[in-house]
């Protein structure tokens, strides 16, 4: 390696890298402007965006090419671009490389379930998963738990966005300032245009802005995937020096610093991550508002089969890992002594790349924090406001007034995360966000099932949630990081009595559905009351053409047929 690129690899010695920063300032500028005009976008404008439908959910009018940027753009999101090769680089495939199975297995899940979430909604006007459950099970305190679990486990998602950025400014050499609001000053510019055209624009703003987004990540990644591997010797080489790292004993531990390839100790542990991670992720708010924003079920289920190309662009990241282990990449912070792996695929292009195109590289993760925060924060704003701002506080809210209170929340949500980020370890982000994971999966029994059947009882189902999501609390707590020693250090442990170890996620929804098909059948017994279902068989198979009980008028205000 050149004493050039070593010099740039170093934090401590590059100072501030001008040509990538200029190219990350003038796209984020742009991507910005974008979000902006987006409210005029699609029949939008000032008048027309008076309505969680208009707002919250982009009019409900999104086709099928639109979706693909947005969900792609939604759930591919810049900390899975940094976090993924990061765990490939620094402890291998287990940590890492599950993410491509499981988005594998994730499309046939939202092509069965999402397009029957997609008809009753559409047919009864819900805005929120929580509605839906609500409707379902005439249950307030259940859809309260599915609302409160929800906004709970996506508000550290967002902050994560902002760890994403916070990456891509510490390679380039921004906060190295003694003074912490000038280090933190850019986030906070980029926290204040993120939350000013939500503001505005709602979900028509990262709509647009993934298009863009998508394009530069595309880019970025077919690149470096055919040119670095050429400049470095080719794969044979580049997986040779992974499996040197992995194998070797990481002196903290007395144990290998990673997995090269899973052995059968390891395979629960993987398959469990890909099918739960899988199961929990259309659980997620922000992904049921890309759902609920299309304009028939039919989108929903042509996105499902042509997503998957996402998983191949993952697939080449998450090697982008391996490929810094053999360029020797030194994913350092500003001091540059502390070991930041969330760091590698930024220095990487900074490294290899000439600055114009590092620029590049480098706003495509900026940017992808830019499209999720967006709908994170919309989602979260949405459940606060129809379930339990309406709900409890104000049953007769008009359409404007719910409009106005989900701004609020989005921007109370978007400066919540950007207080964590700078205030608290982004371990602490990291840590909140594996709970989030084990915690949203707990939705998926009353959420799922109620697509289907409503054999379940309502209060078997909210125990059943209890009970998962305790479980899956004390379990990951248990987790000791055998480095830091710090609790919640992993997602996976060993399921109580044996030694089989499997993703927490997946044991605690196994507690929370035995207690719940327990508690019904005893319910049932005891005919407890079981609530009041608004919908019925032909809801679930609706589609745009058919009538709707909820429409949207000229103006975008919910009316009855």
């Amino acid at each position: 390696m050149s004493a050039a690129v070593l010099a740039a690899a170093d934090p401590a010695t590059r100072g501030v890298s001008v040509t990538p920063l200029i190219v990350v300032i003038v796209l984020f500028v742009l991507v910005g402007l974008m979000g902006f005009y987006a409210a005029r976008w699609r029949g939008g404008g000032k008048e027309g965006l008076h309505s969680l439908d208009e707002w919250g959910l982009g009019g409900r009018n999104f086709g099928s090419w639109i979706t693909w940027f947005l969900l792609g753009g939604d759930l591919y999101t810049a900390y899975t671009f940094v976090a993924v090769p990061a765990a490939m680089w620094a402890t291998g495939a287990v940590s890492g490389f599950f993410a491509v199975p499981y988005t594998i297995v994730l499309y046939p899940i939202v092509f069965l379930l999402m397009s029957r979430l997609w008809s009753v909604s559409h047919r009864h006007g819900f805005v929120t998963t929580a509605d839906f459950v609500g409707g379902r099970y005439g249950s307030r305190p259940l859809s309260l738990a599915i609302a409160l679990t929800g906004i709970v486990a996506t508000m550290p998602y967002i902050a994560l966005q902002l760890v994403g950025i916070k990456a891509v400014l510490t390679v380039l050499g921004v906060g190295s300032s003694g003074n912490w609001f000038l280090n933190d000053l850019p986030l906070i510019i980029a926290f204040v245009v993120l939350a000013a055209y939500t503001y505005t624009s709602g979900l028509r703003a990262p709509a647009m802005i993934a298009v863009v987004k998508d394009v530069l990540i595309y880019l970025a990644v077919i690149v470096a995937i055919i040119y670095l591997p050429a400049k470095l010797g080719g794969w044979d080489h580049i997986f040779g020096a992974a499996e040197a790292k992995m194998g070797a004993v990481n002196a903290a531990t007395g144990k290998p610093a990673g997995v090269f390839i899973p052995g059968a100790n390891s395979y629960s542990a993987y398959w469990t991550l890909a099918l739960g991670s899988a199961m929990a992720l259309f659980m997620y708010p922000h992904s049921i508002t890309g759902v609920l924003a299309t304009k028939s079920r039919n989108t929903i289920r042509k996105n499902a089969a042509v997503l998957p190309l996402y998983s191949l662009m993952l697939g080449f990241l998450a090697l982008l890992g391996y490929v810094a282990i053999a360029a020797g990449t030194k994913p350092t912070e500003l001091d540059g002594k502390t070991i930041n792996p969330q760091l590698v695929v930024p220095q990487l292009f900074l490294d290899h790349f000439p600055g114009w195109f590092a620029g590049v590289a480098l706003a495509a993760i900026a940017v992808g924090a830019l499209v999720p925060a967006a709908i994170m924060s919309i989602a979260a704003a949405n459940l606060f406001t129809r379930n339990i701002y309406r709900d409890f506080f104000v049953p007769n809210a008009t359409p404007q007034q719910e409009a106005k209170v989900s701004k609020l929340i989005s921007l109370v949500v978007k400066l919540g995360a950007l207080i964590f980020v700078i205030a608290m370890d982004q371990s602490a982000a990291i840590n909140m966000q594996l709970l989030g994971g084990i915690w949203i999966l707990q939705t998926f029994p009353a959420i799922v099932a109620g697509l289907y059947t409503r054999w379940f009882h309502r209060w078997a189902l909210f125990v059943g949630w209890a009970a998962g999501i305790i479980y899956g609390t004390v379990a990951a707590y248990n987790v000791v990081n055998p480095v830091t020693h710090a609790h919640f250090g992993g997602a996976v442990a060993a399921i109580p009595g044996t030694t089989i170890t499997m993703y927490i996620a997946i044991v605690a929804f196994a507690v929370n559905a035995v207690v719940a098909v327990l508690l019904t059948l005893l319910f049932r017994a005891l005919k407890v009351p079981g609530g009041r279902d608004i919908t019925k068989d032909s809801d679930y198979g609706a589609d745009e053409a058919d009538p709707t009980v909820r429409q949207l008028t000229e103006k975008g205000e919910g009316v009855t047929a």
